[in-house]
């Protein structure tokens, strides 16, 4: 809505970052990272579980998350992970983690679920009112499908970014079957079509789709797709200019900017993407309300996205270089002001129920 100072839009929930917390802190840590979520508008993240260690142990999703609870500046909720050696603890974390992430395909990380047994164990165990997230391309997305079908049970695919993974999805939506799905501005905004300008900076997973791929993920952004994610993914500049280099984008301070721009172009409406990068994944999700808090934007500010004064520890973007008009002026959490016109002003979290 707007008021005297610019627009004012709830509090963003990104449910799909990584913040490398535990074992990989160089790269990015529970601080860094929300301070980046903070000046993107966003006051609620959900972390993957493919750290080192992963979190796939109710102990070490327990450690992670008293970490992220202390040093986090807004709200950080860790998913646990699905492993073939630790089906046993997936009661326990079950228990207390708000969703589980089943890696069957490839990624960064050590985690990847290839064995149906595996698969049988985590949508037998798992708490039926917690959601399962699947990182699925391709004809996994099928076998995704077909689980939610045979347990009746809700499945989440993460980062959609194929026109047949699209469809089927929409298909599957409409015979009513309980599934979710999320894509992110860089398979929104980038294509194969970019790579040449990007080169190793524009290797992420699933890799960037073809322009035939972008067209359909934008034609379902009012229908099928539920969530705008970042899926947030930092690297040094050294690791990803290293040969075979790990694939992934950092994404939370770009994010809105992109979204926000795509309602100036009349892509989609300011209400849909406060569905979708708000009000859905709270729903979705079962995250915690945070009362009194709220962003404030410019819609009308016009600017070149930039690799200086990011807040996120690997310092680039792919999307630097690119004109945006929208900007993130103020944001307050729990009433406080937590970030002002590129400065980050809160000290430490403000504490969440």
């Amino acid at each position: 809505m707007a008021n005297g100072s610019g627009t004012r839009l709830p509090g963003l929930a990104d449910v799909h970052v990584h913040l490398r917390v535990p074992g990989a802190e160089h790269k990015e840590d529970f601080r860094s990272g929300t301070a980046a979520a903070l000046a993107g508008g966003i006051t609620t993240v959900m972390a993957m579980p493919n750290t080192n260690p992963p979190l796939v142990t109710l102990e070490t999703w327990r450690a992670a998350q008293r970490r992220a609870d202390a040093e986090s500046l807004c709200g950080v909720h860790l998913f646990a992970g699905a492993s073939s050696a630790h089906t046993g603890e997936l009661p326990g974390l079950g228990h207390e983690a708000p969703a589980l992430k089943i890696y069957l395909d490839h990624t960064y990380g050590p985690l990847c679920v290839t064995d149906l047994s595996t698969m049988w164990m985590c949508f037998r165990s798992w708490p039926v009112n917690k959601p399962i997230a699947l990182h699925a391309e391709g004809p996994r997305v099928a076998a995704g499908i077909g689980l939610a079908a045979a347990f009746g049970r809700p499945v989440h695919f993460c980062h959609v970014s194929r026109k047949e993974e699209i469809e089927l999805i929409a298909a599957a939506k409409a015979r009513g079957l309980p599934v979710t799905c999320e894509v992110t501005p860089h398979h929104l905004f980038l294509s194969q079509s970019d790579l040449p300008r990007l080169g190793p900076l524009g290797d992420m997973r699933p890799t960037l789709g073809e322009a035939a791929d972008v067209k359909a993920l934008w034609s379902h952004l009012d229908t099928t797709i539920d969530c705008i994610v970042t899926d947030h993914a930092p690297h040094t500049l050294p690791e990803k200019l290293a040969s075979q280099g790990p694939p992934g984008v950092p994404g939370l301070e770009t994010a809105l900017p992109l979204m926000l721009t795509a309602v100036t172009e009349g892509r989609l409406s300011m209400a849909r993407l406060v569905e979708l990068m708000a009000d859905n994944p709270r729903r979705i999700f079962g995250l915690p309300p945070q009362p009194n808090t709220w962003v404030e934007i410019d819609p009308e500010a016009t600017y070149q996205l930039s690799n200086q004064g990011l807040h996120t520890k690997c310092g680039w973007s792919p999307f630097s270089g690119m004109t945006v008009r929208g900007m993130v002026r103020r944001v307050i959490l729990r009433g406080k002001l937590v970030f002002e016109d590129g400065e980050v002003t809160a000290i430490h979290k403000t504490p969440e129920p």
